[in-house]
């Protein structure tokens, strides 16, 4: 018998990227923290080397800033950065709109209908992980169609940036997003027209650019 082979080390890279950038994007761990990989091992499970690994990935994304023998810390959030990520990412979902809206099933699209009454329930009651993982179910639909792994890559890897400037808003008092225009993107993605949901998708990410004005 083939004796199990144990967890790959880019697995547990990615294992600890991923629980980083989530408490990054969470605010557990907050602008300007100082990072270090020993810390963030034994509390993951870890050795160090994954979590090194991890920081370098988090570095190329934005969302740490590391000075050689000297500190890896967490960004602070940038509104010229966030625009810059709302831009790209804002382009992509419309590229993927654009690809997926003649290849919708019906299935689909009642997916997107249930992510977006989850989403209205959690922004009326302030649940901020469930709004914005709902927003995300809403968008992945349109992102999965369009079978377009370029354009899903850039969208994860530049998403988290606005996340953090979402979450904050939200905290605020504000709303992340709108149901009414996740309500209008879903009903021009059933009806099949597609320029129509294109420049709905150019909007709610233009009221996402919006949010960055904070200078």
């Amino acid at each position: 018998m083939e004796a199990i082979r144990p967890v790959g080390r880019t697995l547990l890279r990615d294992r600890a990227c991923e629980a980083i950038r989530d408490a990054i994007v969470a605010g557990d761990i907050e602008p300007g923290a100082v990072v270090r990989d020993a810390d963030l091992a034994e509390r993951l499970g870890l050795s160090r080397a994954p979590v090194r690994e991890a920081f370098s990935r988090l570095v190329d994304e934005g969302l740490l800033e590391s000075k050689p023998q000297s500190y890896t810390r967490v960004t602070p959030v940038v509104a010229a950065d966030v625009r810059d990520a709302a831009a790209v990412v804002g382009a992509m979902h419309e590229l993927v709109t654009r690809v997926a809206v003649p290849r919708l099933m019906a299935a689909d699209v009642e997916v997107m209908r249930a992510a977006n009454a989850s989403f209205a329930v959690a922004v009326e009651a302030g649940e901020v992980d469930l709004a914005l993982r709902s927003d995300d179910e809403l968008h992945d639909v349109l992102v999965r169609v369009s079978g377009n792994r370029a354009a899903a890559a850039t969208i994860a890897r530049y998403t988290p940036l606005i996340r953090r400037l979402e979450r904050r808003r939200f905290g605020e008092g504000g709303t992340c997003r709108s149901a009414g225009l996740h309500e209008r993107l879903i009903e021009a993605c059933a009806a099949g027209e597609v320029d129509t949901a294109v420049h709905v998708t150019a909007e709610i990410w233009r009221t996402l650019a919006d949010l960055a004005d904070f200078d």
